[in-house]
């Protein structure tokens, strides 16, 4: 009863000091001015051992359009994507979400989860592996596939292995990763399908760490995409490792499959593969002027085809696409009001840089508007969002990214939320 009285006298307050006026907050338009993300997470760590009021929105101004947009070069290609990096628009495909085999693209998996088992300290560089009789039986020299050559039971540093892998596609580099992360090839299959899931590769399944024919191997372009940009965005302390032209190893020296890291300065990465049922394949990336460009290109009938026809999805994408930063990380879009918090306003924005990938010349013609609650009530985290930034071209939605508290805020006292509590009722 004590407490009832508090609050009604509170109230009485209230209503004298505030003359029943009620509040209206209102959104305000975000000035124009994405892919910088970690793992928070990995499969490998655990392996082995309150209401808010209607959403409101505002957009900016729209600028004079630029010029059109051809179609896209025409590829002889069972499936292919073009993709940028930074904001993951796609900007060309053909039956990109048409199930594939990968091929020793398959190789691909095989690094991310090699490089994560050296992020979380699983695994590193200087360690020594053994070389199985199963990799060198089904990698190793006597083999009709790639090969690095390795002997039967010698031991090999991991680098020299990840090299064998990626510049000279060697099975026998690729198993020896598996067997020594996983313990076996099997186990280390299933760690690939949980990566691939885990990464928004839906299409995708792994039998096996090199790509050779197997009746749980399939993927698809995008998917490919996907797994080339996570490789960039999350490990580019070893992305540098796909640029290697050629690797020496036991006195044989391999060069590189991927033609174009020769004959195109601004290409530096990624992976090559082939089978007589996948055809010729490649996942490649190139940058220029600051702007990055993923292409996958499956089921070609040559390398040189497979190489042309991803030179030709390059030229396209950097001849007729920019990629324009929209907001920095931690930029202020915009200040709201807090309720029950030791604080009255917070200022909103991205967590991390916006950009967007539009026809070139167009990048000031983007709209940007903002929707958020009328009020947020603490407690708040910086790392939950609490609101949405939208981009426009025309009409046409470009892009759609989460907003957040740039600080955190605590609860107030018990008098605060009271009267902040009595203060809702009136807004």
């Amino acid at each position: 009863m004590k407490t009832i009285r508090i609050v009604f006298l509170l109230s009485c307050m209230l209503l004298t000091l505030l003359g029943c006026k009620k509040s209206d907050l209102g959104t305000d338009s975000a000035t124009s001015s994405s892919t910088s993300s970690s793992i928070n997470s990995s499969p490998l760590e655990s392996f082995s051992k309150s209401d808010t009021p209607p959403a409101s929105s505002t957009a900016l101004p729209a600028i004079t359009p630029g010029m059109p947009i051809p179609p896209p070069p025409t590829l002889e290609a069972k499936s292919y994507v073009l993709m940028d990096f930074a904001s993951g628009k796609i900007l060309a495909e053909n039956n990109s979400d048409a199930k594939h085999e990968p091929a020793s693209l398959t190789k691909l998996m095989t690094s991310y989860i090699a490089f994560d088992a050296l992020r979380i300290g699983k695994l590193k560089l200087t360690d020594m592996v053994t070389v199985s009789e199963h990799a060198w039986r089904e990698g190793g020299a006597g083999t009709d596939g790639s090969t690095s050559f390795i002997p039967l039971n010698s031991q090999v540093p991991v680098e020299t292995l990840l090299l064998g892998m990626i510049v000279q596609s060697g099975n026998d580099a690729s198993i020896a990763l598996a067997e020594h992360i996983a313990g076996n090839e099997d186990t280390f299959a299933q760690l690939m399908r949980t990566y691939a899931q885990k990464l928004g590769m839906t299409n995708t399944s792994f039998g096996n760490a090199t790509g050779l024919p197997s009746p749980l191997d399939y993927t698809t372009a995008h998917d490919m995409a996907l797994l080339a940009q996570a490789l960039i965005r999350d490990f580019p302390e070893y992305y540098h490792y796909f640029s290697v032209k050629e690797f020496t190893f036991n006195n044989t020296t391999q060069h590189n499959r991927n033609g174009l890291l020769t004959r195109d300065p601004t290409v530096d990465g990624l992976k090559t593969g082939h089978t007589d049922g996948a055809g010729y394949c490649l996942v490649t990336s190139a940058k220029r002027n600051g702007m990055r460009l993923v292409s996958v290109v499956l089921g070609m009938a040559s390398m040189k085809a497979r190489e042309e026809g991803t030179s030709a999805l390059l030229n396209y994408g950097f001849s007729f696409y920019e990629t324009k930063s929209m907001y920095t990380a931690g930029q202020h879009l915009k200040a709201i009001k807090v309720r029950k918090g030791q604080v009255d306003e917070i200022q909103i924005g991205p967590n991390k840089e916006v950009q967007a990938t539009v026809p070139r010349g167009r990048g000031d013609a983007v709209q940007a508007s903002i929707e958020l609650p009328s009020v947020l009530i603490a407690p708040l985290k910086r790392e939950t969002a609490i609101g949405k930034l939208k981009l426009s071209l025309d009409g046409k939605e470009i892009g759609n990214y989460p907003l957040y508290p740039l600080e955190d805020v605590a609860e107030a006292g018990l008098m605060g939320r009271l009267i902040d509590s009595v203060k809702l009722w009136f807004e």
